[in-house]
C-alpha cells in the first residue's frame, strides 16, 4: 500500500478508486434517502465523494502535467470520473 502513494500516478489511481466506490455508494445512499427517508448516509457519502471528485480533477491536473499526458487522455480520464464505474474502466484502459 506504501508504494501505492509514493508517486503521484499512485495517489491519483488510489483516489480515483475511492472516487469510483463513493459514486456507487451514493447511489445506494440515494435510496435510503428517498426510499426509507434516512438523509443523514447520503449527507456524509455526498460529502466524501464531493471532496475525492475534487482531489480527483487537481490530481488529474498534477498527473497530466507531470506524465505530459496528451488532452485526449486527460479528457477522458475526466469523463471517466462522471460515469458510475468510469474510474474503474478508466483504471484498466487510461493509466
Amino acid at each position: 500500500m506504501s508504494d501505492l502513494i509514493k508517486t503521484p500516478l499512485g495517489r491519483f489511481r488510489l483516489v480515483a478508486f475511492l472516487e469510483g466506490l463513493s459514486y456507487l455508494l451514493l447511489g445506494f445512499t440515494m435510496v435510503l434517502k428517498y426510499q426509507y427517508a434516512m438523509p443523514l448516509p447520503n449527507r456524509i457519502v455526498g460529502m466524501a465523494h464531493g471532496v475525492l471528485f475534487v482531489a480527483y480533477v487537481f490530481l488529474l491536473i498534477q498527473v497530466s502535467l507531470e506524465y505530459q499526458w496528451k488532452f485526449k487522455k486527460v479528457i477522458l480520464a475526466f469523463l471517466a470520473s462522471l460515469i458510475p464505474f468510469g474510474t474503474f474502466y478508466a483504471e484498466k484502459k487510461i493509466y
